[in-house]
């Protein structure tokens, strides 16, 4: 009990002896606290005031640095304002002088014009006194003078201008011809082709003279149904080994010869045989004539011709003009025409395609009505040729006019091919007749002395009075010769006229 006593009044005690511990613990903490407290309060208004005293020197030297910078900007402008205002100083005198140096020259310039004026007067009262003597003296008043001056001056203007122009023109024209001999001749120096002169008939070789009456027949028949078939008349003569093929159609002439070639060497010969075998030589004909066309095309490099125009030129491969073969003229007019038209810069296409169907119509021209030129042209047309090419054909003799430079160039190429030495044939008597003709044109004319037809009939050369024709008269004279030539004579190429004038002054020293 005692103990329980005890125990119960100890526990008051304890609790008294705990809680007195844990105020003074807690005294004593908060004490520490607060020290610690007032110690970081301390360092941080230590560190604030470092921090301050640091930002305040920092400020100053920015201030400072700020205020040097400014400082010397203020300084530099007025340096340079003090420059600016020297030069403007400057300036302002040198202006000052020049205004000065202006005056003067204006004062002068007033003394001068003054003087001028005073010249001015004298002077024009000094001319209207000459004037006045020489209108006295000429008996002529000014505005005659004048015109006779002018219109002598105006005579001399003219003369001196006709022979400029006169010299000129024989510059341009002696330009000219050299140019255009330079271009034919290279033309024709990278295209020469030659001729064979064909006739009218063709000479079939018989193995032997015992051959011609098989080709006759009994009574003829093998012979005429040869002619019947082929429309080509065989004779039959004294000459040995041979028989002659004639006739005016060159493909019906060739498709008898390869005919008769084929019975001669087949050996059996009557009329059956002969028409087979005149179909045969018809189909090889045809077959030659369209591998002709394409060989043609080939060489003068121009494509996309209809089937039909192909096989109308290989048709020309038998036609000869003048003894010249026209497909081998074709094709040099081509090439001669694309050529030229390569040293002039046009189109070479068209023109290697014109000039290769210019003389497309005398394919045909034996059977349709006309002049090859208009058959050439509709066929043309007819095949869908541009109207280039068709204009080129029927400009190439002159009929119509000239729509392109190409279609001058064909009918060029045409002349030269057709003009040139040994090109085509032509009978002595026509050529005789021809150059006597020229010379007779020539010496019709009044005024003519004598004149020569040379270089074979190209080119006549006329000798006049000088004492009944001037040099007027003698263009003339040249013009209307040539104008007669054209209408009067049939002739390859052309035909130069040179019409001479010459005066001849002879005195003799004694």
């Amino acid at each position: 009990m005692l103990l329980e006593i005890i125990l119960i009044s100890l526990i008051p005690i304890s609790f008294l002896v705990g809680y007195f511990a844990r105020k003074k613990l807690a005294e004593s903490k908060i004490k520490s606290a607060e020290e610690e407290a007032e110690r970081i309060i301390k360092d941080s208004k230590k560190d604030a005031e470092a921090n301050i005293k640091e930002a305040t020197l920092e400020a100053k030297d920015e201030v400072h640095k700020l205020r040097s910078e400014a400082d010397r900007e203020i300084r530099d402008r007025r340096n340079e304002l003090q420059r600016s205002e020297r030069r403007l100083i400057q300036k302002e005198e040198s202006l000052d002088r020049k205004f000065e140096g202006i005056e003067k020259k204006e004062e002068n310039l007033h003394r001068k014009e003054s003087g001028i004026e005073r010249l001015k007067a004298e002077i024009t009262e000094l001319y209207e006194k000459q004037m006045s003597e020489l209108e006295r003296v000429a008996n002529l008043t000014f505005d005659e003078a004048r015109e006779i001056l002018l219109k002598k001056v105006e005579d001399e203007i003219k003369h001196e201008t006709a022979m400029m122009i006169k010299e000129m023109e024989t510059q341009a024209k002696e330009d000219g011809e050299k140019k255009a001999k330079e271009i034919i001749a290279l033309a024709i120096q990278r295209c020469a082709a030659d001729h064979v002169a064909e006739t009218t008939v063709s000479v079939v070789a018989l193995p032997n003279d015992e051959m011609k009456g098989r080709i006759i027949g009994r009574e003829g028949r093998n012979i005429r149904t040869l002619e019947t078939l082929t429309g080509i008349d065989l004779i039959i003569d004294d000459t040995p080994e041979a028989v002659i093929l004639s006739g005016f159609d060159p493909i019906r002439r060739e498709v008898a010869r390869i005919a008769l070639e084929k019975l001669i060497l087949d050996g059996r010969i009557h009329p059956a045989r002969i028409e087979e075998m005149v179909n045969k030589a018809q189909k090889e004909v045809d077959n030659i004539i369209r591998e002709e066309g394409e060989q043609a095309t080939f060489e003068t490099g121009v494509h996309g011709l209809h089937p039909e125009i192909i096989k109308l030129l290989g048709r020309l491969k038998y036609r000869t003009s003048y003894g010249q073969n026209v497909l081998n003229h074709s094709i040099e007019v081509s090439n001669l025409a694309g050529i030229l038209a390569s040293e002039l810069e046009v189109d070479i296409r068209l023109a290697k395609r014109a000039g290769l169907l210019h003389d497309i119509g005398k394919a045909v021209d034996h059977e349709v009505e006309g002049p090859h030129v208009t058959i050439g042209a509709d066929l043309a047309k007819k095949y869908r040729e541009n109207k280039e090419v068709v204009n080129a054909i029927e400009a190439h003799h002159g009929d119509v006019e000239m729509m392109t430079v190409e279609a001058a160039l064909v009918a060029a190429a045409d002349a030269i091919s057709a003009a040139r030495p040994g090109a085509r044939r032509e009978t002595l008597e026509s050529y005789l007749k021809r150059l006597q003709k020229l010379e007779e044109i020539a010496n019709s004319y009044d005024g003519v002395e004598k004149s020569f037809a040379i270089q074979a009939g190209r080119e006549v050369r006329i000798i006049i009075k000088p004492e009944k024709l001037d040099d007027a008269a003698a263009v003339n004279l040249s013009r209307d010769i040539v104008k007669r030539v054209e209408s009067e004579l049939e002739y390859p190429g052309q035909i130069k006229v040179v019409v001479i004038r010459e005066t001849r002054s002879v005195e003799y020293a004694k």
